[in-house]
């Protein structure tokens, strides 16, 4: 059998290996954040027995409601917990494909994932969302307020204070180039807004008070002045921002 051949069929298997164990370890957080909820259900109607059938079914309902959001913010938790022990952090270089690395890659994300599918369109602009990110790895300051779920590659993410991502924006510390899948760090300083719909790339620098507008698309490596204003595809700088607060 030629050597190419093998190294797919390695590569795969590793891969089905990789995929199996992000299965098994989200079924195990999933199920394990159900619990909490579960057992207040069970003591909801345990002890709702001599009401009304109809009272009993709606007391049931409200119970359901509520303990989605137990499982969720127990899920965050949980997640947050795993990647604090097992030390899941990413960190800025070049990853072959098909290497530990980048499947290391994949289950870190897979696990943002979980919780991003399931629970995280109701923590949006809430501090259960900057605590979600810092469970996660990234450095988040004071004030700050993040209307999107499309953030990848969490610990790679540093964001100062009194920042706006607005709806939809997206952030991605990671690119695939060559083969290769290269990771690096995305900084965004104090008082800067990402408009809706807005895209930032691996390797970007926005300095203080600028601004990237709605549907703009920011290159890798991509250095931002402070105090501008960056739109278009790709982005670049338009004008400077006039800051009240300067």
């Amino acid at each position: 059998m030629k050597p190419d051949k093998i190294q797919s069929i390695f590569a795969t298997i590793t891969q089905l290996l990789c995929t199996t164990c992000l299965y098994a370890v989200g079924i195990l957080a999933m199920g394990s954040a159900l619990c909490p909820g579960i057992l207040f259900m069970h003591y909801a109607w345990v002890h709702t027995a001599a009401y009304s059938i109809i009272l009993r079914v709606w007391l049931l309902g409200v119970s359901l409601v509520l303990s989605y959001f137990i499982y969720g913010f127990s899920l965050i938790c949980i997640l947050g917990l795993i990647r604090f022990i097992f030390r899941l952090n990413l960190h800025e270089g070049e990853y072959r494909i098909a290497s530990f690395g980048i499947y290391r890659w994949m289950f870190i994300n897979g696990l943002y994932m979980v919780a991003a599918i399931t629970f995280m369109d109701f923590i949006m602009l809430t501090p259960f969302s900057i605590l979600f990110f810092r469970l996660m790895g990234a450095k988040v300051g004071k004030n700050v307020q993040i209307n999107s779920k499309k953030c990848f590659d969490l610990s790679l993410i540093e964001i100062g204070d009194n920042v706006v991502i607005g709806g939809y924006a997206t952030i991605m510390c990671h690119s695939f180039e060559r083969n290769r899948l290269i990771l690096r760090k995305v900084k965004i300083g104090n008082n800067v807004v990402l408009g809706l719909n807005s895209v930032i790339m691996a390797g970007a620098e926005i300095g203080q008070g600028a601004f990237i507008t709605a549907g703009a698309i920011l290159g890798k490596n991509k250095q931002v002045a402070p105090y501008s204003v960056y739109a278009g595809v790709p982005a670049e700088s338009i004008k400077e921002r006039r800051e009240r607060d300067k």
